[in-house]
């Protein structure tokens, strides 16, 4: 079963990219960010004609995700627990039957957290703090379950090419740091580390040539259950997509899990 997760920078100004993707890698879910549309301007149709269920979670000009599954889904729930009045709309879960029972997959654009002297970074915080405590939720149930998305977290020196630039940026902060390594200790596995060692990115900026200089950085992350990482056979990087007329500042980055059995 390919599972991906894609920041696609607006829907809409990326659907010819978004389209010719899906065609050419084929995966089995795909989790969007940054979708920038309202869920009844959502171009479902040139997805379902591909032959995908769509289920969206967005907002006029900005955040917003998405799930696109071959699979129906079981149930789908929107927005991150524990806070109510957070009307940003940063998080979608979806549950799909497989045939070794069932999978569950979310689509999260964790906040960019800038600048960090703002509301901004607290909130970057406190979102990182909700995800901890519904992922240990999510954990006591014992089921496979895939945590993707744009977590707009830089959680390593090996994960910038320059990190030395990224110093007091609310992406590479101690906290920032420190908040994805609880997460991860509560036994998720970082599902490219897990496959990949070495120098990998995932976003090139626009500006300055970042991309033909591969000055690039790791903020989109799968993150596993247990029971998904034992079923891990594979993940991969689509960087070539950032090449591509039009393209997002951010790339697929893909897992091969064995749900068969």
């Amino acid at each position: 079963m390919k599972i991906a997760t894609w920041n696609i920078n607006g829907v809409k100004a990326r659907i010819d990219t978004a389209l010719a993707w899906l065609k050419e890698a084929e995966p089995d879910v795909a989790c969007l960010q940054e979708i920038k549309s309202v869920d009844e301007n959502f171009p479902r149709e040139a997805f379902e004609k591909l032959g995908y269920n769509i289920e969206t979670h967005g907002q006029k000009g900005f955040n917003g995700v998405a799930l696109l599954s071959r699979h129906p889904f079981d149930e789908v729930t929107a927005r991150l627990p524990n806070d109510e009045e957070d009307e940003q709309t940063r998080y979608l879960e979806g549950v799909i039957s497989v045939p070794s029972g069932v999978i569950r997959v979310a689509s999260l654009y964790l906040p960019n957290g800038n600048p960090v002297d703002s509301p901004k970074f607290p909130y970057k915080l406190g979102w990182m703090e909700r995800l901890e405590r519904h992922a240990r939720k999510l954990l006591q149930e014992e089921e496979p379950f895939v945590l993707a998305g744009d977590y707009n977290v830089i959680p390593e020196p090996e994960d910038a090419r320059h990190p030395e630039i990224w110093e007091g940026d609310a992406l590479y902060r101690p906290e920032t740091r420190r908040a994805f390594r609880s997460l991860k200790n509560l036994g998720l596995t970082d599902a490219l580390r897990a496959c990949h060692a070495d120098e990998r990115f995932t976003f090139w900026d626009y500006q300055a040539g970042a991309w033909q200089k591969n000055i690039g950085i790791r903020i989109d992350h799968l993150l596993l259950s247990p029971q998904a990482a034992g079923r891990l056979r594979g993940c991969e990087i689509d960087a070539h997509v950032r090449g591509w007329e039009k393209p997002s500042d951010h790339v697929p980055i893909w897992i091969d899990l064995d749900m068969e059995a």
